[in-house]
């Protein structure tokens, strides 16, 4: 009697996979490798918008390093294989289910962020609302309404943090920078960080005639019939600061100015919109970015500055009763912060939604680094010229 039975014979013959079985295990191995590689090593991305020009153009397609800055776990880790938010072919379909959340954590990296790291994270200011079928910025709304008459008013649509929508901008600022802006100029620590071979401002071009050959000005993109002029033979431009030392050498050109907002014009909504600020996207600060192990001051002074970064992203309690300020029911004069943040802004500077309209950005959005752009592809060029052949494997600097 073999008291073996339930041993498999040595020389049974194995049972062949079918041709079906074959191609199930082979689609499931590459989902699952492709998404491993895709949350935790490398992952592509398109550039919808104009906000980083002329460092990256709308419709390069790049790689973003997750590596570099450490992988983040994913918080939601019930989702749709290589979806975002919506499924595909969809805009309103989830393409995962909210009811597992994981905490924060991020794999160990091989570095941290630096200054003028370009950066792809999630959009900070998160939830949406439908606003006669149109997203508007609810934070935007919160502030002018109030985040009670807003969740009472209007249907709110909260993604995970991991699911919002993916920005790309340079970051100007790490925790613990003292940060501020003078006549469009970006101050650091004290230290002035103009543009440097990229980015856009608007400038004040003087002709002295108009009576010249516009094919001259193709190279610089700069379309002065779609332009309107401030003055006679005077327009404002988008342009960098070598397009503009470019300019100043054409006999027919008189001058060539930076031209931002002046300090103390109207602020425009810009972070954090408060009325004892009066900001613009040209002129604010001075601002200290928030670290982790900070603390601050609680007040009159610094709560419009911190409040959100206290409250929504660190997940406070806070209240203010009789001029006092409570955190978790409890009187607060201070408050020392649990992450790290980021100031982040587009390189094209007066086309840019960024830290000055939504202020910090808190590690726990970061999604990677930006290391080259793959593909180029201009939809508006000829059939010949839709590819930007000198982009190709461009690295991201």
């Amino acid at each position: 009697m073999n008291y073996k039975f339930w041993q498999r014979k040595k020389d049974a013959p194995k049972k062949k996979k079918t041709k079906t079985r074959e191609w199930v295990d082979a689609i499931v191995f590459a989902v699952v490798a492709a998404t491993i590689i895709r949350v935790f090593f490398i992952e592509a991305y398109t550039i919808p918008s104009g906000s980083m020009e002329r460092s990256l153009l709308i419709g390069d397609f790049l790689f973003v390093s997750k590596v570099n800055y450490g992988a983040r776990i994913p918080m939601t880790p019930v989702a749709f294989p290589f979806a975002h938010h919506t499924m595909p072919l969809t805009t309103s379909t989830k393409a995962y289910w909210d009811g597992v959340q994981w905490k924060y954590h991020r794999l160990p990296g091989l570095s941290k962020i630096k200054r003028n790291d370009v950066v792809v994270f999630n959009f900070p200011e998160g939830d949406t609302v439908a606003v006669e079928n149109q997203a508007e910025s609810y934070y935007a709304l919160e502030r002018s309404m109030g985040r009670q008459q807003v969740r009472s008013t209007f249907t709110i649509i909260d993604r995970p943090v991991d699911k919002r929508e993916n920005f790309i901008k340079r970051c100007i600022g790490i925790p613990g920078d003292v940060i501020s802006m003078s006549n469009g100029v970006a101050n650091v620590n004290g230290k002035n960080e103009p543009l440097k071979n990229t980015g856009m401002m608007p400038y004040r071009i003087e002709f002295k005639t108009m009576d010249f050959n516009y094919s001259v000005l193709d190279e610089f993109k700069l379309n002065l019939g779609g332009t309107p002029a401030v003055a006679d033979k005077t327009y404002i431009v988008d342009a960098s600061p070598e397009i503009a030392d470019k300019l100043k050498t054409f006999d027919f050109v008189k001058s060539v100015t930076l031209s931002p907002d002046p300090a103390g014009a109207v602020p425009g909504g810009v972070f954090p919109n408060d009325p004892n600020r009066v900001w613009n996207r040209d002129n604010f600060g001075p601002i200290k970015i928030p670290s982790k192990g900070w603390t601050v001051k609680i007040d009159s002074n610094t709560m419009p500055l911190y409040y959100r970064a206290i409250r929504t992203y660190e997940g406070n309690k806070v209240e203010q009763k009789a001029g006092i300020w409570y955190i978790n029911d409890k009187v607060a004069i201070t408050y020392t912060f649990k992450m790290d943040y980021y100031w982040m802004m587009g390189d094209n500077r007066h086309n840019s939604a960024d830290s000055r309209y939504w202020g910090f950005v808190p590690e726990d959005h970061i999604v990677g680094k930006a290391l080259f752009v793959w593909m180029s592809w201009d939809s508006t060029a000829s059939f010949l010229h839709k590819i930007r052949w000198s982009r190709l494997f461009m690295g991201i600097h």
